[in-house]
């Protein structure tokens, strides 16, 4: 796939990892760039940087209806990368910890597996395009007080294998990233290596257009090897 030719829809584009998404797909030239976040007012600084080229949408990936909203806006879509995620901590028996894991499986599995059923008719329309999902090392390896952030990524990167298999008929690729620890707001305070958000965004591209299925940046791999005998 040309990246350069693409139209891109990115959700959780505000910030980290998916705002430096949209820098690098603009720096990739690329045509079109539906940026998304729960509220357009923080997409300003991202939208500041390109206008004629970004559009904001609001949306919230747990909402069904708000993204069918937003594919009728995006009807033009080849690349669409599901980067928005959400995380939290404290272990699996704490007071509220199964309030949080599903919290963590709506939006990691369930507002994925949304985007994709709603955008794939729209993929296919225009030409097969690519899917890319933010999954973690953790897919693989659990990481302890976040177990139940772990699980809704397995969970992901079992669900982006069947996609896969069930979009390629459509030429759709799908590619599953599975980055280590990435310097963004939801890593804040962890004292490990972490690498930088554009890194990772130019890492995938470079991946879409190779037309590979997963991506793992070798600077990713590294940290996480060091610190964990299951990889």
């Amino acid at each position: 796939m040309n990246v350069r030719d693409s139209v891109a829809f990115v959700t959780g584009a505000n910030r980290g990892i998916g705002k430096a998404y949209v820098e690098a797909l603009l720096q990739a030239g690329t045509r079109r760039i539906y940026a998304t976040a729960r509220s357009l007012e923080s997409l300003a600084d991202v939208v500041a940087i390109a206008p004629d080229r970004i559009i904001p949408i609001a949306l919230d990936v747990t909402d069904l209806d708000r993204v069918k909203a937003a594919a009728e806006t995006a009807q033009d879509v080849t690349l669409l990368i599901n980067n928005a995620g959400v995380i939290g901590s404290g272990g699996l028996f704490t007071p509220n910890s199964v309030e949080t894991a599903q919290w963590e499986m709506n939006t990691n599995y369930f507002g994925t597996l949304s985007m994709v059923r709603v955008f794939a008719p729209i993929l296919q329309r225009n030409g097969g395009g690519a899917i890319v999902n933010m999954l973690s090392v953790v897919s693989i390896a659990s990481a302890p007080v976040f177990g139940s952030y772990s699980a809704s990524k397995a969970a992901l990167h079992s669900l982006t294998q069947d996609i896969r298999a069930e979009l390629a008929a459509q030429g759709t690729q799908v590619v599953g990233v599975f980055p280590g620890p990435v310097d963004t707001a939801m890593t804040e305070g962890l004292p490990v290596d972490k690498t930088e958000p554009i890194a990772v965004a130019q890492a995938v591209l470079q991946a879409v257009e190779a037309g590979l299925e997963k991506s793992i940046p070798i600077q990713f791999l590294r940290v996480h090897l060091r610190r964990s005998p299951h990889l």
